[in-house]
């Protein structure tokens, strides 16, 4: 597994000034500071890594394809056990974390710019629901990586990160959601983009839906 440093210090985090689709839940736009010493992984959590892991899971799938089917509780344990393969902290990424790295020093929609298109990243649907995408999960490493080295930060699969979900930044949070992001293979764009947030209870299982770790350094 490859992991990649998040830049030392503050980024904009929510909603993009001119962005049509954003909503509240992505409100209101604010300055988070991301300390030193946190990197993540280049790509998701693939098959062939988590089968370390938990053997047997997803044996028909080729190894370098996502991991999918893992509940946020399963993915957290994972997470704990890299830790003592590492002797290293790992876990889920916070939500910001994840956008600061979607973002890749980016304030657009998508850190490939107010749109974006197939050959950038892996997702099903165009904004007038015509089918165009391959219809299902990608190789991690078919995508170009963004400006900081990440790859399928934008579809491919949604990602779980460690925070509770909350409606909007100044809301309550509901402890039994997990936050998701990053939109997933069988999407349309405004679902990929680098502030769309969504909210899942933890033990959801789905075929789109996997995560990547952070590492604390």
């Amino acid at each position: 597994m490859t992991f990649l440093p998040l830049p030392e210090g503050p980024f904009p985090m929510g909603e993009s000034e001119a962005d049509k689709f954003a909503n509240d839940t992505e409100r209101p736009r604010h300055t988070v500071t991301i300390p030193a010493g946190i990197s993540l992984g280049r790509d998701p959590v693939t098959n062939g890594e988590f089968r370390v892991f938990s053997p047997g899971h997803s044996p028909a799938e080729d190894a370098d394809i996502p991991v999918t089917g893992i509940t946020w509780h399963e993915a957290r344990d994972f997470a704990d056990w890299m830790s003592s393969r590492l002797g290293a902290i790992c876990r889920l990424p916070s939500e910001a974390e994840w956008e600061c790295a979607c973002r890749a020093g980016t304030e657009t929609a998508f850190s490939t710019g107010a749109e974006i298109a197939l050959d950038d990243a892996n997702y099903l649907y165009s904004e007038s629901g015509e089918r165009i995408g391959v219809g299902g999960k990608t190789h991690v490493g078919t995508y170009p990586a963004n400006a900081f080295g990440f790859r399928d930060l934008h579809g491919n699969v949604c990602e779980w990160v460690a925070d509770p979900w909350r409606s909007g930044y100044e809301r309550p949070q509901v402890d039994d959601l997990r936050v998701i992001r990053g939109g997933a293979w069988d999407y349309l764009p405004r679902l990929l983009r680098s502030s769309w947030r969504d909210g899942l209870p933890a033990s959801t299982r789905r075929d789109n839906l996997g995560f990547r770790i952070a590492r604390e350094d």
